[in-house]
């Protein structure tokens, strides 16, 4: 393909090209909205990294740009993450000289290009389908243990005070022994609160004007005039400047030693996103390729990488702040990443006045988008077994980790997968007057056998954990029949795969009644399922004569041989 057509392709100029004029308004509202979560959360999230506050800027602006051209998901805010922080950390502190700034952000730089290459690897080698083991119990648990990991987190900003805990349970208990000490601060709970109150009213009585920018412009005028810059904590003033690429005193090395790290947070960059992409493209009716999205996440940590930045991914806090203020296309997050810019260059010391409080009320709020209380509710009564998954990994993510959490719950998915195949539904057909074809006995108690024929449906493939009982049932149906058995006749469409340990108990199943004078056939065999009993050396036993189209063909041979002995 030419390099026009490959350009013709990238999903941010597609949807240029199909752009609605009424969409501008509400993408540049989001997208300003959206700036008052970027800079504090992106400064947060570097010093958390142990980077300068500033890397996290520069972490959010490239990626936000680069992802607008090249990601899939129209509203999805790429930036620096509180899960990857910890990681990154880890990574890079002990490789990094002593009280220089610069050899940290070159060593994160160099990790978020490890990550990207990572990344981009695993989208072309189409790596990407993981993200359909992302059930919707495993997205509902997911999305609700987010939301409650960014509201406590965020509770203390709102109160002005701070924890010092690991994990949501310590958090909880040490923001409790903290309320009741008497550590909130009034004023900054004053600005928290006032927040929290704004910006839902607004959004129900006035939802034309953005209450977050209510609240926060609001909130950054009181501290100036009522000079609250010494009173309460605030975000403090922007770097100004932008970083050249630079990767100064790191060697071959570091990079050896990073790439094990890299590893791991490109997996669990790519589990955040692909969890949060797929989640909202549903619900705009939209479908995201997993193997897509991994490559767009990919080139944007190498572009933020190479550009003072470090290892990002997908945000589940400042995502349902760009959808909840109308964000549209992925013009919003290129508007959010230009106003961080501008502030960057033009207006650095604005967010001197803007205080923690308010933007920690921001973070709660748009957090709440995430909570779903009435799809878990609705899922209990749906699924007992997908409930359990929903509860698993909303326990696991919550109180373990983000990629622990997730892992387990894909791993119990299997484990439900394998139990429903392990006990599949089985069931003897019978004729009724009422409707044509062949029924399941259970649902048609009065429906009717046909005498020296038994009808029997497995609805699972044959593997080794299931082929025993396919054997043991089909015996106990023949032992019951109320006339003796000449036919067993197995309606097999529903079997979908075949394994060799099942292939033994279909070979002992029909000695068995073979040694009774007992026919084994099969009816509406799928095609593949016949090479594999063929390619297993079964052709001579199970030759064209024991399978039938169709079950009616089946019935209709049995009764001309029948009636003419």
């Amino acid at each position: 393909m030419s390099v026009t057509g490959v350009v013709g392709r990238l999903p941010g100029l597609v949807t240029a090209r199909s752009y609605r004029r009424e969409w501008l308004r509400s993408d540049i509202t989001a997208g300003l909205v959206l700036t008052a979560l970027l800079i504090p959360a992106g400064m947060g999230y570097a010093q958390a990294a142990g980077l300068p506050a500033y890397a996290g800027l520069y972490a959010t602006i490239v990626p936000l740009l680069v992802y607008a051209v090249v990601g899939p998901s129209r509203i999805l805010v790429l930036g620096p993450d509180s899960s990857l922080a910890p990681l990154i950390a880890a990574a890079i502190l002990p490789l990094a000289v002593t009280d220089d700034p610069a050899s940290a952000i070159a060593l994160a730089g160099v990790l978020g290009v490890l990550v990207g290459v990572l990344l981009l690897a695993g989208g072309y080698l189409r790596l990407g389908f993981v993200t359909q083991l992302l059930s919707k119990p495993i997205r509902l648990g997911y999305l609700n243990a987010i939301a409650l990991i960014v509201i406590v987190g965020q509770l203390p900003k709102v109160f002005g005070f701070s924890v010092d805990a690991d994990g949501v349970i310590g958090q909880i208990a040490e923001i409790v022994r903290s309320v009741l000490r008497g550590d909130i601060d009034p004023v900054a709970a004053a600005v928290g609160v006032g927040s929290l109150v704004v910006i839902p009213a607004f959004r129900r009585f006035i939802p034309r004007i953005p209450g977050v920018l209510v609240a926060v412009v609001g909130a950054i005028v009181a501290s100036a005039v009522l000079d609250l810059t010494d009173r309460i904590s605030m975000v403090g003033a922007l770097p100004r400047g932008l970083p050249l690429p630079s990767f100064g005193g790191v060697d071959w090395g570091d990079v050896a030693t990073l790439t094990g790290p890299a590893a791991a947070i490109a997996l669990l960059a790519f589990a955040d996103t692909a969890v949060l992409s797929r989640t909202f493209a549903a619900r705009h009716g939209e479908d995201v390729d997993g193997s897509t999205e991994m490559k767009a996440i990919g080139v944007a940590n190498v572009a933020g990488g190479l550009f003072g930045g470090f290892p990002i991914s997908a945000s589940g806090s400042r995502t349902p702040v760009a959808e909840q203020n109308g964000a549209r296309t992925q013009l919003a997050g290129v508007v959010g990443a230009l106003a961080v810019l501008a502030f960057v260059l033009l207006a650095p010391g604005v967010t001197a006045y803007l205080p923690n409080a308010a933007l920690g009320a921001v973070v709660v709020v748009a957090a709440t988008s995430l909570v779903d209380v009435t799809g878990l509710v609705r899922m209990w009564h749906m699924s007992r077994v997908e409930f359990a998954l929903a509860a698993a990994t909303f326990l696991g993510v919550a109180l373990v980790g983000v990629l622990q959490g997730i892992l387990v719950a894909i791993g119990l998915s299997f484990v439900a997968v394998v139990a429903r195949a392990w006990q599949p539904y089985r069931t003897e057909l019978v004729r009724t007057t009422d409707r044509p074809g062949f029924h399941d006995v259970e649902r048609h108690p009065d429906g009717s056998r046909i005498p020296g024929l038994v009808l029997v449906r497995f609805d699972a493939p044959l593997f080794f954990a299931n082929g025993d009982i396919f054997d043991q049932y089909i015996r106990s149906v023949v032992a019951d029949a109320p006339t003796p058995v000449e036919w067993v006749v197995i309606a097999a469409e529903p079997i979908t795969g075949l394994d060799t340990t099942a292939v033994d108990e279909l070979i002992d199943l029909d000695r068995y009644l073979e040694d009774q004078n007992i026919r084994l056939i099969f009816a509406e065999m799928k095609g593949p399922i016949k090479d594999r009993l063929i390619r297993f050396g079964l052709g001579s036993r199970f030759d064209s004569t024991r399978f039938y189209y169709t079950l009616e063909a089946a019935v209709d041979s049995f009764s001309h041989r029948h009636d003419a002995q």
